[in-house]
């Protein structure tokens, strides 16, 4: 079996990329998984480190507010949809699963012009510009929200959920084990933050600005500042007792397990983390992805109650008196987790796995 999966540039596109691509591999141990990404985005790290071959393609994203550098844009993808040629032609899968990001385009493009079969891996409750134009060839769409018919067939759709890291939910250790291991005290609750491994400039100046509203109630922070603005915040938190910055936290199992509260921009893949642990989040949609995809992320959680929501205007201002308020609450904490628990859809990347398994029989026949 020849899988190839394409997309990336950010984590919440990686993560659901190699777990389907893990779950693949446990139904089918001797397939041939292989990645197609873009140049000097964090897939070509992330994926090779779990284990499978990836190969760069360098499209990039069109400048909506600076027109004239698109003709860069646009050679680059050209450039890229050559390359796609080639991969699929060599290559030759059976099927392309496509999880988002610059470089899915090209690649299911291409496989759709074959005639291989497509999927499409949607996590987002609006969709990106380069599914909704791959949607009407695509053989199945896995989505995690309700009422994408409005973008896609409404034949072609599955509700799957989103596809999350195992690891966060085998941890073993409680809750004050995990705060132990991260070197904080397990009987103080714990505030993590989790603005994005670049860095989410509006989250880390919202936290900076709630660091006295966090330690006047005796609570910790465990603040992922990401890798572009680390030193920055790293010395406005020095000196503060109970206050850990990190660029990155590799083990996100930890601090999930260890934390009472998170704050976190509303990524579709966090939120599926958040969901499937029972978290009570604040979340600040960033305003600077397409078609505003985090604030409907994040609108249909604080419609269920699910998630306190601040606006990246507001976060300065709001963010202090919201993590106060939680923190003097552990029933609202628990209300909060619980209701975000139950729109938890687990087992993803399985049923994705099998939904792949099925298409690709289905097409042998």
């Amino acid at each position: 079996m020849r899988i190839l999966i394409s997309g990336g540039g950010t984590g919440g596109h990686i993560f659901p990329a190699v777990s389907i691509a893990n779950a693949i591999r446990r139904r089918h141990p001797d397939a041939d998984i292989r990645f197609v990404g873009a140049e000097g985005r964090m897939e070509m790290e992330r994926v090779p480190a779990a284990g499978y071959p990836i190969t760069g393609l360098p499209v990039a994203g069109f400048d909506r507010k600076r027109l004239w550098r698109n003709f860069g844009v646009l050679v680059k993808l050209f450039k890229s949809l050559r390359m796609a040629r080639k991969i699929v032609g060599e290559f030759k899968p059976d099927i392309a699963i496509g999880v988002g990001g610059y470089a899915s385009g090209p690649v299911l493009k291409e496989a759709q012009r074959r005639g291989i079969p497509t999927l499409i891996q949607e996590q987002n409750s609006y969709p990106g510009v380069t599914n909704k134009l791959l949607c009407k060839r695509a053989d199945k769409i896995c989505v995690a929200y309700d009422g994408l018919d409005r973008y896609f067939p409404a034949e072609k759709i599955i509700m799957t959920g989103n596809p999350t890291r195992k690891d966060l939910d085998e941890i073993a250790l409680t809750a004050e084990e995990a705060k132990k291991e991260l070197g904080f005290d397990p009987e103080r609750p714990l505030v993590l933050s989790i603005g994005g491994s670049l860095g989410a400039l509006t989250v880390n100046e919202a936290i900076a600005a709630s660091l006295p509203a966090i330690t006047a109630k005796g609570a910790q922070l465990l603040w992922q500042t990401g890798r572009y603005q680390s030193d920055r915040f790293a010395a406005v938190a020095e000196g503060v007792a109970g206050v850990k910055t990190e660029k990155f936290i590799s083990r996100m199992d930890l601090a999930y397990r260890a934390a009472d509260l998170v704050v976190s921009r509303a990524g579709a893949g966090s939120i599926s983390e958040l969901e499937n642990l029972g978290k009570a989040v604040i979340l600040i949609p960033s305003p600077n992805v397409a078609e505003d995809h985090q604030r409907h992320n994040a609108e249909a959680l604080a419609r269920r109650d699910a998630a306190v929501m601040i606006l990246d205007r507001d976060a300065v201002a709001d963010l202090p008196a919201a993590i106060a308020t939680l923190l003097d609450s552990p029933e609202r904490r628990e209300q909060l987790g619980r209701n975000a628990r139950a729109m938890a859809n687990t087992g993803a990347d399985d049923r994705i796995a099998q939904i792949i398994d099925q298409i690709i029989s289905d097409r042998k026949q």
